[in-house]
């Protein structure tokens, strides 16, 4: 039996300016890439901790990554259980309470709708998000617990 691939994700951050005028002034704007990816994404830190609304945060990256393999981890699960998958939105959220020390996102929830051609029962597409949750890679590298509460409906053929 051959070697299992290790995969290697490779990510860049940059930023620039000064610190000399102390924690309330620097500015909180940096960018960041996953070469081969093209875009560049400009990048800040939450609002509450005197970053620029107008740019993701490290915390939305989390929920999104997380909402993200959820999303690829159940179409390869229904793909290869042959339901028809029609659309996928998640509304995820993530908590992160400063009370807590250390800070740190406490929970993140998912919801996806998910819609799906008639013909499987409610439960057999409930188990396949189980299976999917079980095997989606961020959830499991994430020590924060994942809670997937789809919302499943079906629509006629056609």
């Amino acid at each position: 039996m051959g070697e299992q691939p290790v995969h290697t994700y490779r990510a860049l951050c940059s930023w620039s300016g000064s610190t000399a005028g102390g924690y309330r002034d620097y500015d909180r704007g940096h960018r960041g890439s996953a070469p081969p990816a093209e875009p560049e994404l400009a990048l800040s830190s939450d609002p509450a901790f005197l970053g620029d609304p107008a740019r993701l945060n490290p915390e939305q990256l989390v929920v999104l990554a997380a909402a993200s393999c959820q999303l690829l981890s159940f179409l390869a699960v229904a793909a290869r259980a042959r339901l028809d998958v029609r659309d996928y939105r998640d509304d995820a959220t993530a908590l992160m309470p400063e009370a807590e020390r250390p800070i740190r996102i406490s929970e993140i929830v998912l919801r996806p709708r998910i819609t799906l051609v008639a013909g499987p029962t409610e439960e057999r597409v409930q188990h396949l998000v189980d299976v999917a949750h079980r095997e989606c890679f961020i959830a499991n590298s994430l020590a924060t617990p994942v809670r997937v509460e789809p919302l499943i409906a079906f629509v006629e053929a056609g």
